[in-house]
């Protein structure tokens, strides 16, 4: 029987690292990123990554802000550099990937940047702002148990900004957060397949 490969949602993935660097643009500006296999989007910055970039606003200046299922990081590290006041949690189930983060964030000297395990977030942080491209390919309930964790979070008149993939649930994911989590939905854009969803 083989061995089944390693998923960007695996927490500690098997596969050899075969870590290297890439220049991406984050933030208005050119910077090099610490990526690795094993991780989501180790080629760099991902489409629907690039695509909420593109819609959502600037991040809070200050607070807590929050990349949920960070990977390497690419959200993470637009906070950061953008708004260098406010304290960046970045949290992954995988280890890889935070290690990439941490070490990413370090040659760029954004000490704003906290790339941890969920439980490793003290339980009164509240989010100035929500950024993810979720791991949707969790399967539905894992996600729904995510989403359920984190948006009660948000603090009052903060907003979640997430990017589905049109034909991976984007819309049923939309109802299934008004329904159950009883929040505002607006469908902020669309573009290449990808949906942005704005949660009050």
């Amino acid at each position: 029987m083989s061995e089944q490969p390693d998923h960007y949602f695996t927490a500690q993935p098997a596969s050899a690292a075969e870590r290297r660097r890439a220049v991406v643009e984050l933030a208005g500006r050119e910077v090099e990123v610490d990526v690795a296999s094993g991780v989501f989007s180790p080629g760099g910055v991902d489409k629907g990554t690039r695509v909420l970039l593109r819609e959502v606003p600037a991040p809070p200046a200050s607070g807590d802000l929050l990349d949920l299922g960070c990977g390497w990081g690419p959200l993470a590290l637009t906070m950061a550099l953008a708004s260098p006041g406010a304290t960046v949690w970045a949290v992954d189930v995988n280890e890889r990937a935070l290690d990439l983060l941490r070490s990413t964030a370090a040659r760029l000297g954004l000490e704003n940047v906290r790339a941890v395990r969920a439980e490793d977030v003290p339980d009164g942080v509240r989010f100035a702002a929500i950024w993810s491209n979720p791991p949707i390919r969790v399967g539905k309930a894992v996600l729904h148990d995510l989403l359920r964790a984190w948006f009660p979070r948000l603090a009052p008149d903060a907003a979640a900004w997430l990017v589905v993939q049109k034909n991976l649930g984007s819309d049923s994911l939309a109802r299934w957060i008004e329904a159950e989590l009883g929040r505002g939905v607006e469908r902020a854009s669309s573009s290449k397949g990808f949906r942005v969803l704005r949660v009050d």
